[in-house]
């Protein structure tokens, strides 16, 4: 497959991606897309030195005119929204709506930190010593090691890179070295708008390319006072400890196994589109895709009748059609993931309601389309609590409201959730303390579709972090109390007294 034009007019020096050791090939059909060169150790370190000079030169420069130069790479990311987001999909396999739509998600984390710029708050304090003030003030944090994954291969980078920049900190940013040309793509554009800035230090961004090495190698850098990674749970469980071993903060974004509760007052009609889009969008390899369904016993028949039908029709095939809803799995190895987790439903009981076939095996050899599966569960079991990253819904049945928010947050997982109801005592208690676990609890919308302006993250093994909205700024700043005495006396706190 060809993108040597698209790298063209993405400013992507050819030379950037041939010659290297790693081979990136697309998930649509197998094709070469290139091949890029890996970094070593050494060019890591190089890349930590030159961020902390990029960093000690940025910090100096007034928030406002750090959000304008994120303003003018959000106008480049609209000048070219539609060459890059057909790029996400030929990397990542994403069909051309979510592509564009990933594209959409770094226009809007520019807005929005464009106006954070002007807005990086303080506190001043009540003093209980006369004469005297106290106030907090944010300051820049340091350069910042952000680790993505596949499946968002820049709108995630994205998330971190705006908020770090108009808070002051430069950014290294290691892709996932299944989709790293897309990352070298908004690199280049970066880059051409900080030229035509102009009078800002070099080394803002920076790109390194490899595997779990390099993602080490980031995380055991005592210059990096912050990593934010997002993958899976096992990644986050070998990252943080090194990173905190250092005392450095970790911004964590893992997995995630979200479930839908569809109460007897559901609006089906409503459901069945949001379980859809939820289970089966970005073929199921999304974070906040759909996972468990707990559907009220009354109304599991007439529920998993209607997805069928609905399944039935939908549309798989090359996501650079316009018409494709779901497109390929990224590689054989998620393939087998998706295989093996079937199979250990079937032993666990289950029955399989639709789908699980490997389709287009036959033109498309070498790349790996699946038709997306529901399967009904006896009971929530091992492998129902685990995450497989592809399109697999497991359908679960309960009796009470109780017993459903109990099975909804018995796993360890913590990022999102929803209820169907049309009874406000059910959805407020599901949004209460006693209700749902995670970060994201939605009410007739599924787990999937996150906006800017709201924080997003999750609990438990999902990581704890946030990224974007609300105060998920303050991360990426250290915080100073400061407290100014105007009298001519020295007071101490507490009403002590030490001599005269």
């Amino acid at each position: 497959m060809d993108i040597s034009s698209l790298l063209s007019t993405l400013g992507v020096d050819s030379a950037a991606v041939s010659g290297g050791e790693l081979v990136v090939r697309s998930p649509i059909d197998g094709s070469f897309l290139g091949a890029v060169q890996a970094s070593n150790a050494a060019v890591v370190a190089a890349s930590i030195e030159r961020a902390q000079a990029a960093h000690l030169k940025l910090r100096e420069i007034p928030a406002p005119k750090r959000g304008e130069l994120i303003r003018r790479f959000g106008d480049a990311l609209r000048k070219h929204k539609a060459e890059l987001g057909e790029l996400v999909t030929i990397e990542s396999g994403k069909v051309r709506q979510e592509g564009l739509g990933e594209i959409q998600e770094m226009i809007d984390i520019c807005d929005f930190a464009l106006g954070l710029s002007r807005q990086l708050y303080g506190l001043t304090i009540a003093s209980e010593r006369p004469q005297h003030r106290m106030m907090e003030q944010w300051h820049p944090l340091g350069p910042v090691a952000v680790i993505t994954a596949f499946n968002f291969p820049v709108a995630v980078w994205a998330w971190n890179f705006a908020l770090a920049v108009v808070c002051g900190d430069s950014v290294i940013w290691k892709p996932s070295e299944k989709t790293p040309i897309t990352a070298l793509s908004c690199q280049a554009l970066f880059e051409q708008v900080l030229r035509e800035h102009g009078g800002l230090p070099d080394h803002i961004s920076q790109v390194v390319i490899g595997g779990r090495d390099i993602g080490q190698q980031l995380a055991a850098g005592p210059r990096l006072p912050l990593v934010s990674a997002t993958g899976s749970c096992a990644m986050g469980r070998a990252l943080a400890p090194v990173v905190a071993a250092r005392f450095g903060r970790s911004l964590l974004e893992l997995g995630g196994n979200n479930a839908m509760i569809v109460a007897p007052s559901a609006d089906l009609e409503l459901a069945v589109r949001a379980i859809v889009f939820s289970a089966v969008g970005t073929a199921g390899q999304r974070c906040t895709t759909l996972r468990r369904l707990i559907v009220h016993e009354s109304m599991k028949d007439a529920l998993l009748s209607r997805l069928c039908r609905a399944y039935a029709g939908i549309r798989i095939g090359s996501p650079l059609d316009a018409d494709t809803l779901v497109g390929p799995l990224i590689d054989e190895t998620a393939f087998k993931n998706f295989e093996r987790a079937l199979a250990r439903a079937a032993d666990g009981g289950g029955e399989r309601v639709i789908g699980g076939e490997r389709v287009r095996e036959d033109t498309h050899p070498d790349a790996y389309y699946v038709r997306p599966a529901i399967v009904a569960m006896p009971e929530q079991n091992a492998v129902v609590r685990e995450e497989t990253f592809a399109p697999l819904l497991y359908a679960l049945t309960y009796k009470d409201l109780d017993e459903a928010i109990q099975m909804h947050n018995g796993v360890t997982q913590g990022l999102a959730s929803c209820i169907f109801t049309t009874d406000l005592r059910e959805a407020e208690l599901f949004l209460s303390a006693r209700g749902s676990d995670c970060g994201i609890a939605n009410v007739n919308i599924g787990p999937s579709g996150a906006e800017i302006g709201g924080a997003f993250g999750g609990e438990k093994a999902t990581g704890g972090g946030r990224e974007s909205g609300s105060d998920a700024w303050k991360i990426y700043m250290r915080r100073a109390t400061n407290t100014i005495n105007y009298g001519s006396t020295l007071p101490l706190a507490q009403g002590i007294s030490f001599g005269d």
